[in-house]
């Protein structure tokens, strides 16, 4: 139980595929959140999108891209196999636009989804929507 009494709240780490800046997880970092970026880490860049999902599932980390594409065939496979898998969540450039200048949307989404309640029980595909105007 934390200080207020409340459960514990669950803590995702996430792994930001190549086409996220590195300046997204450092963000992430400073808010207190496990990130890494593909873009920082040499090793990882040279990686298949299959060998990523592989080392995301051997280091309990959540994919974040935009590649649905490639990405759910690979889950698909993964369930199909029983093999283990990471957990994926997806972006769209269009909700999203990848601006150096001003990640700051994609950056307050992420944070407000590690900080969902629930975060911990989100399925192994998931959605990042953008804030909602009131």
């Amino acid at each position: 139980m934390s200080p207020t009494g409340d459960a514990p709240q669950a803590q995702v780490s996430l792994l930001l595929d190549e086409m996220h800046a590195p300046g997204v997880a450092a963000a992430l970092r400073d808010r207190g959140h496990d990130v890494i970026a593909v873009a920082e880490n040499p090793e990882l860049r040279a990686l298949t999108d299959e060998e990523l999902l592989l080392y995301a599932a051997g280091k309990a980390r959540r994919i974040v891209t935009e590649n649905v594409k490639d990405f759910r065939r690979l889950l698909l496979r993964s369930e199909e196999s029983g093999q283990p898998t990471a957990g994926v969540l997806f972006t769209s450039s269009r909700t999203f636009p990848r601006l150096r200048r001003n990640p700051g949307p994609l950056i307050d989404a992420l944070h407000a989804w590690l900080m969902a309640p629930d975060v911990g029980e989100r399925p192994v595909e998931d959605w990042l929507i953008g804030a909602r105007s009131s």
